[in-house]
């Protein structure tokens, strides 16, 4: 007898992650929604990451081990978990991020009581090194031309109902795969909704910050001009608006906030 579809299925690439894995799966397995599977895609790890899931799966027949070609990226091991996934909700959870414990439950309430099938939240990032913490808001709506001016959608907090946009991966990118897919599924609905909540907690590693900051700027104008096929005009209008808005949340974030460039958010306690 075939098991009941579960309602959400979680997908976590795994790459070398011994470190946080188990902290990771721990935070979906303290949700307080548990009608969930999670597919844990191993991608070519060096690490003790396929042991860990080879146990951790072991004890828990709702996590479900999977294993890439090797090293092909984050964007390839999450279309495998995409494709095998049972659920009608998917959920991405990168494998050093965690969920707060009513994530699922508070995110797919706020999605039925809006009517929109594509959701995020507001998240906090940690320095992995020093402990600092810095909350990340999102705009209670976003539409396609407002992601396409900077992306508020971190991965981590991402759901989308696959009842509503029928089967859809993410681009065959290296990089910026995850926003080539918000971009496609803003294409059958409206707006993604926004949750002010911080329902995720996302690792900071500092040391590669600087580089991080540039390759995004440069993946993003490759985004704009090869993955969309904006003309130069546009996409130089776009990514205008996403240089002009980095630069505000980070150096002048008063005025980024009048502008509504920049969001509070309540923090996880508000929320139980």
């Amino acid at each position: 007898m075939t098991a009941a579809a579960p309602l959400v299925s979680v997908v976590i690439p795994v790459f070398n992650a011994a470190v946080t894995l188990e902290g990771t799966v721990a935070s979906v397995q303290a949700q307080g929604l548990t009608d969930w599977e999670a597919l844990l895609i191993d991608d070519g790890s060096t690490d003790a990451s396929p042991a860990i899931v080879a146990r951790l799966a072991a004890a828990d027949p709702r996590l479900r081990p999977l294993c890439s070609a090797g090293q092909e990226g984050a964007g390839p091991a999450r279309n495998l978990g995409i494709a095998a996934a049972r659920g009608r909700f998917i959920a991405f959870l990168d494998a050093d991020d965690r969920w707060h414990p009513r994530k699922l439950e508070l995110q797919l309430a706020a999605m039925q009581a809006a009517g929109l099938p594509f959701s995020c939240t507001a998240y906090e990032r940690v320095d992995a090194a020093s402990g600092a913490r810095r909350v990340v808001g999102v705009p209670a709506r976003a539409s396609r031309g407002d992601l396409l001016k900077t992306n508020t959608v971190a991965c981590s907090t991402a759901i989308y109902d696959r009842a509503h946009f029928g089967p859809r991966a993410m681009p065959a990118l290296r990089r910026r795969q995850d926003f080539a897919l918000w971009l496609d599924l803003l294409r059958d609905t409206p707006a993604v909704l926004g949750l002010p909540l911080i329902l995720m907690t996302y690792r900071e590693h500092p040391a590669s910050l600087s580089a991080a900051k540039g390759r995004a700027a440069r993946d993003t104008w490759t985004l704009y001009r090869q993955a969309l096929g904006l003309p130069l005009p546009q996409a130089a209008w776009y990514f205008g608006h996403y240089a002009l808005r980095g630069v505000l949340r980070h150096r002048l974030p008063g005025l980024a906030r009048r502008l509504g460039w920049l969001q509070d958010a309540q923090p996880p306690a508000e929320a139980a």
